[in-house]
């Protein structure tokens, strides 16, 4: 996961932003808006690959004071670099991504926001929640590479002989880092979920050696958005990522096959194999139940 940027301030976004989308800023630069009235800080990142389509961000912003901030929505501007004007105004929206008796982190919540992005290149965006007492603005930048190696949606599903529970003699250890073992998600490999012809949702994460700060949840809330679909056929699918689940050995194989440059990835796959749905970082139980439904057998 990329870095949050280190920056808090006095500034803000407060005034003179149109949303008409035909000035976006108001004729203001992304740093003039940032140093507006209010508490300036720097989101902290849930997403970091990106190709150029529709880009999925998600980030976490604490206030001034380093609480999470839970506002439903947040004016979210992008730009070319801070001494830009914003090209694009959207909203992002708050989801929640902690579960009840998961892992620990910094918030329960993270913004999401959905913006197409036509070419490679270092993109700055500001994101403000809207309605709370005291302003607040999120500044962040994405790095939109010309290609990613991970599957893209409509692609093919690689068949990984992933573990399970049973090709490792019962050692859940050996298949799951989460406490206590997610035994319901290794039940299945990737391989042969495929053979069978099943939808599946697969997750390549680990909630002990989660690189960032916010990516632990990740298994919990695969877990959650299973038990809503109990009464189906579709699987739910959890690989770690690490050779023997030592972060000093690399990435394993799976990974690899997968073409996964960072964790955690989530993909919704059909019934055909073919991915429906990819997330990259953090992911909330309303987004993967979404794409999941899609997908499950009636």
């Amino acid at each position: 996961m990329m870095a949050p940027l280190v920056l808090v301030g006095c500034g803000g976004s407060g005034s003179g932003a149109s949303s008409d989308g035909t000035d976006p800023g108001g004729g203001s630069t992304l740093e003039e808006l940032w140093r507006a009235p209010g508490d300036d800080v720097a989101v902290i990142p849930g997403t970091s690959s990106f190709e150029p389509g529709r880009v999925r961000v998600a980030f976490l912003v604490l206030d001034a004071e380093g609480e999470p901030v839970t506002l439903p929505t947040a004016r979210f501007w992008l730009a070319r670099g801070l001494e830009n004007e914003p090209f694009l105004e959207s909203t992002a929206e708050l989801e929640r991504i902690g579960v009840p008796g998961g892992a620990a982190v910094d918030a329960t919540h993270i913004y999401v926001a959905h913006v197409p992005i036509a070419t490679a290149g270092t993109y700055w965006y500001l994101a403000e929640p809207e309605g709370g007492p005291n302003p607040v603005q999120a500044l962040g930048n994405i790095v939109v590479e010309e290609s990613i190696a991970a599957p893209a949606v409509g692609n093919p599903a690689p068949a990984s002989k992933t573990p399970t529970l049973h090709s490792v003699g019962g050692k859940a250890s050996k298949v799951t880092t989460r406490v206590p073992p997610d035994l319901t998600l290794v039940e299945h490999s990737v391989a042969e979920t495929l053979r069978d012809g099943l939808p599946f949702v697969v997750t390549f994460s680990t909630p002990e050696f989660c690189a960032s700060r916010v990516c632990g949840p990740v298994v919990d809330v695969v877990e959650e958005t299973s038990r809503r679909f109990e009464a189906t056929e579709i699987r739910f699918i959890h690989v770690e990522v690490y050779e023997d689940n030592d972060p000093a050995k690399g990435y394993n194989r799976w990974m690899q096959e997968w073409g996964l440059a960072t964790e955690p990835w989530t993909f919704v796959v059909d019934a055909e194999g073919k991915i429906s749905a990819r997330f990259e970082g953090l992911v909330s139980v309303h987004e993967l139940e979404e794409a999941a439904r899609a997908v499950a057998p009636s």
